[in-house]
């Protein structure tokens, strides 16, 4: 008997495919890539803007609404910060507010005004807030456009892949892949043009560039609404009341999920110093001069998804292999080595550090085989952990369980800024033994918790195809 699974709508029906899979997963594939464009080309300038422009001037105070109120509050908390500190303080609660926000995002679209309209508000905030960046008074107005508008598009997009497929389809887990390559596609692309545009023109170049980029994923997503599957706070079939109270066992699966989340915080505070500290590695410790051309340092963060291209349909092989050979480990087991593998990256740099100065550069090969290793983690942890949350979490409230899934990033990206504040009083020894020794131990924190885990989410993780699929 096949168990209800806990997003599929009804009324999905079988029709035309591309490549196997529905229509609407590739309008949701561009509209993702377009948004992550967006974001990642923004955010390939941030911590640079704000270290070499925006928080050096001597009349930051004036220059920038809010400055002196943000300023001190931080200080007031951590002492005196100069420009580094307070830019990885900044870096930090932007990245992280833009993973709370989902998460009341995700009740907006659950109770309210469904999936497809929150999306189409979060597209319109965060093109808003890209364009207001062009202006250095309204910076922190800009950044606080984009955490809205990322909270309401962000939880929803990724809610209305698994409502593409029926239950117990098994493409869902691959359409998850297909659509974390989407993400991918946008963050290859958007610092080679973002980050050239804001380096070598002006910073504003970038950031209106990163705008268009998000108003280019509106239209396509307004143009293919008609391939979605309905809003699951609209569907008919088997909507729950918001009153009735969950089932024990709903309970046990919200909470494994909560617990799981939780364990993900270590993950992305050191995975999100892609952005932070190694990009500031990249800008002020790497030869970019390669074969006399002077190329941009954010060129680095394009690295992570262009392995992503290469290694997610390789392991998608590797994972079938192991399928049919019965040795695939479990969606948390997966998890755990992808923290693991993390944290082990981090050692590529230890020695890239050792007896490096503070202004000397070192080959950009020491970068590649971080990213290279951090990229084989990602994969093993993010998109299955999105595809599990689509699966296991009650009907009634999965783009709120998805805004859960996003929170451990709140945390997780607060954490990055916090430990970039450690960049300029340690070693980079000292500071890349730290991340690799926090990204080992949150694995094995996951791995001793997944057996207990693996026990409440079983027969949803793995629901055997219906006929006919």
């Amino acid at each position: 008997m096949v168990r209800e699974t806990s997003t599929m709508p009804a009324d999905v029906v079988p029709g035309r495919t591309i490549l196997g899979h529905p229509p609407g997963l590739f309008v949701l594939f561009f509209t993702e890539m377009w948004e992550r464009f967006s974001y990642y080309g923004m955010r390939s300038l941030l911590v640079l803007y704000m270290v070499d422009h925006l928080f050096i001037h001597p009349e930051a105070g004036q220059m920038v609404l809010g400055f002196g109120l943000v300023k001190g509050g931080l200080e007031s908390i951590f002492g005196p910060l100069g420009p580094q500190p307070l830019s990885s303080q900044i870096y930090g609660l932007y990245t992280a507010f833009v993973y709370l926000t989902p998460f009341f995002g995700g009740m907006l679209a659950d109770r309210i005004i469904g999936q497809r309209r929150a999306v189409i508000l979060g597209a319109i905030l965060m093109a808003v807030g890209h364009f207001l960046m062009a202006s250095e008074y309204l910076f922190f107005l800009a950044l606080l456009f984009l955490i809205l508008g990322n909270g309401a598009f962000k939880p929803n997009i990724s809610t209305q892949v698994g409502s593409l497929y029926p239950q117990g389809d098994p493409r869902r887990d691959r359409a998850f892949t297909i659509f974390y390559m989407g993400i991918n596609l946008g963050a290859f692309f958007s610092p080679l043009v973002c980050g050239t545009l804001g380096q070598k023109l002006g910073w504003h170049y970038g950031f209106g560039v990163a705008g268009a980029g998000m108003l280019a994923g509106l239209c396509l997503y307004l143009f293919g609404q008609h391939t979605l599957a309905p809003d699951l706070a609209t569907n008919t079939a088997g909507r729950l009341s918001e009153k009735e109270p969950l089932t024990c066992d709903e309970r046990r699966r919200v909470w494994a999920l909560v617990l799981l989340c939780g364990l993900n915080i270590i993950f992305w505070g050191i995975y999100e110093q892609q952005g932070n500290t190694l990009q500031l590695w990249a800008d002020r410790n790497t030869n970019w001069n390669l074969l006399g051309l002077d190329i941009p340092s954010t060129w680095f963060q394009a690295f992570n998804p262009l392995l992503i291209f290469l290694l997610a349909p390789l392991l998608n092989i590797f994972w079938s292999w192991q399928s049919r050979n019965g040795s695939e480990p479990s969606s948390i087991m997966k998890m755990a080595l992808g923290c693991f593998l993390a944290g082990i990256s981090y050692i590529v740099m230890i020695f890239a550090a050792l007896g490096t100065g503070p202004e000397e550069r070192r080959g950009v090969a020491w970068l590649i085989g971080t990213i290279f290793i951090m990229t084989l983690g990602e994969l093993y942890l993010s998109p299955i952990g999105l595809s599990l949350v689509t699966k296991v979490a009650p009907a009634r409230m999965v783009s709120m369980m998805m805004g859960i899934w996003f929170l451990s990033s709140f945390f997780g990206n607060y954490f990055s800024g916090f430990l970039g504040m450690f960049w300029e009083r340690m070693s980079r020894e000292a500071f890349f033994v730290m991340l690799t020794g926090l990204g080992i131990g949150g694995a094995a924190a996951i791995w001793l918790l997944g057996r207990p885990l693996e026990r409440v989410v079983e027969g949803y993780e793995k629901v055997p195809p219906q006929k006919g699929d």
